[in-house]
């Protein structure tokens, strides 16, 4: 990053500075050059000369507006104008000679089309996310690349898949912060010499097959299962203990186990049923009870 913000310095400041990978002319080649900077001034002037004899009609091809979030490359004569990008507002250029090229800085989002992912745990899926960027540098943008937007979306793609091809099932699933930030960080280093910053990457959707649904829908169903009885399991142990207790205590006073019986029968006969009850006394049935057992 560091690099290409120094060389879009030297545009700005000399005109002469080009990205890395294109060709910058030294003094000695502009020596041996200089028939094709004669003509170059030449029709400079005749250029200048044209727009004196036609003016104020020349107006209208040598005035060019540009919007606040847009900014204009001029090409003269095939070679960059100096002073880089120009805009945002009112600039002029030289009719025939001057050849603009005008780009959006403006936030652009695009949608990655799904994508065919093999994980890392062999397991097939469909993959789609959203990209956002924006253009940090016009120069850079319109000399580096033919058309960026294409690019960065055919990059994107490709991105998408190399990295989902290196996590698991669980990761994409469960950690999709962290995947979408490591194809930020990718995607931001494989545009930055195109003059583009990705701000955002989102993943949308994770689409299995359906075997592979109905398979993980039987897991979850069966492990809910589990966790149930064994959660039933624990509620009746917890139920015994306590009426073990109850049992205990109430043996220990006949008062209260009559009047658990009275509880019972109040309970019984508040609701509406045909239930007809012979209340007897606790202590004729302990009676009988202890009868039987003497004569056993």
């Amino acid at each position: 990053m560091a690099s290409s913000d120094r060389e879009v310095l030297k545009m700005e400041q000399g005109g002469h500075g080009a990205p890395s990978g294109y060709h910058v002319p030294n003094s000695e080649e502009e020596d041996t050059g200089g028939c094709t900077t004669c003509c170059g001034y030449l029709l400079i002037f005749f250029s200048w000369i044209l727009m004196f004899l036609t003016f104020p009609f020349c107006l209208c091809a040598a005035i060019k507006i540009v919007q606040e979030y847009e900014r204009a490359v001029i090409f003269r004569m095939g070679r960059l104008a100096p002073g880089g990008a120009k805009g945002p507002g009112l600039f002029f250029i030289l009719p025939c000679l001057d050849e603009i090229k005008v780009v959006d800085q403006r936030t652009i989002s695009f949608d990655v089309p799904p994508q065919e992912v093999l994980s890392k745990d062999s397991v097939t899926v469909t993959v789609d996310a959203v990209v956002y960027f924006r253009v940090f540098n016009p120069v850079m943008s319109v000399i580096n690349v033919q058309n960026y937007q294409a690019s960065t979306r055919l990059l994107a793609a490709t991105t998408l898949r190399n990295i989902l091809g290196t996590k698991t099932l669980a990761e994409m699933l469960s950690h999709r912060d962290s995947v979408s930030a490591e194809m930020q960080e990718s995607l931001d280093t494989g545009t930055d010499p195109w003059g583009v910053k990705v701000e955002r990457v989102e993943i949308k959707d994770v689409r299995l097959p359906l075997q592979l649904q109905r398979a993980m829908a039987a897991e979850a169903e069966a492990s809910r299962e589990a966790r149930a009885k064994v959660i039933a399991a624990e509620g009746e142990q917890n139920a015994s203990r306590a009426l073990k207790e109850a049992a205990d205590i109430i043996s220990e006073s006949p008062s209260a186990l009559q009047l658990r019986y009275l509880q019972t029968l109040n309970t019984i006969s508040a609701e509406k049923n045909s239930t007809i009850i012979f209340p007897l006394p606790i202590d004729m049935l302990s009676g009988f009870a202890g009868g039987k057992g003497s004569k056993m």
